[in-house]
């Protein structure tokens, strides 16, 4: 696993070695930047886990620099200021902030809120990861991981070919793809047999729609190919076109 990368956003210099020379030592890999443009473009460039930032820079206040930030990036941001009133604290949470530590700071409790911070950082890398091996639409599942399909949370059997279309349809979700382009996706480069693909679409249909001859989840193009609509669970019949 790649050590989290910190951005220490601070422009006094011993306060900063403290908190470098600290980070080295736990093993974390840092940048630091003493201006807030210094800050937005470190942040830019090297994409850190986690930005520390001083509200009290030269050239730009540090709530300014998280309203940046949070128009582009959803990292965690933990304050590290000066400022105790109740006002500087609630701005900066306001604009994004997501921890507030106020100087003079324990070490063990900024690395406490750093542990925090990460923990939710890899939370939200795995839930994304998560969220991407699952197609859901309507009543529909699709597990790409486990090479499964649901409907209305039974498994429907598909055979092999049945589940390429699928998941190329699911993949392209309400894009029309052409005939030609779903045969070189499924068989491959010289594949022209659309009539055969008519077929295995018919025999999908039959799995996957209640209605076949009026078909919920894949609308036919007819002379040009087939559209997977995104439908939602309380969602009736949407206008399409059938073949057969």
């Amino acid at each position: 696993m790649n050590k989290p990368l910190i951005l220490v956003v601070e422009d006094d210099k011993a306060i900063q070695k403290l908190i470098t020379t600290t980070l080295e030592t736990q093993g974390y890999q840092y940048h630091t930047a003493e201006t807030g443009e210094g800050s937005i473009l470190e942040a830019v460039s090297k994409q850190p886990d986690i930005m520390i930032l001083d509200l009290g820079l030269p050239d730009m206040d540090g709530v300014n620099i998280i309203t940046k930030v949070r128009t582009w990036s959803n990292m965690p941001i933990i304050v590290v200021s000066a400022r105790s009133e109740d006002r500087d604290k609630i701005d900066a949470l306001d604009a994004g902030a997501d921890d507030y530590l106020t100087k003079p700071f324990s070490i063990e409790e900024l690395l406490a809120r750093l542990r925090v911070s990460l923990r939710r950082v890899r939370y939200d890398n795995e839930k994304l990861q998560k969220d991407a091996t699952i197609f859901t639409n309507g009543f529909l599942k699709i597990d790409y991981l486990a090479g499964c399909t649901w409907l209305d949370g039974e498994e429907v059997h598909l055979t092999p070919i049945e589940y390429k279309l699928i998941c190329l349809l699911a993949k392209n979700v309400g894009k029309v793809l052409t005939h030609n382009f779903i045969l070189h996706e499924i068989w491959g480069d010289y594949a022209n047999d659309v009539p055969a693909l008519r077929v295995f679409m018919a025999t999908l249909r039959k799995k996957i729609e209640k209605t076949p001859s009026h078909p919920k989840y894949i609308q036919t193009h007819i002379g040009v190919g087939y559209r997977m609509l995104r439908v939602s669970e309380d969602c009736k019949c949407t206008d399409s076109y059938s073949e057969n």
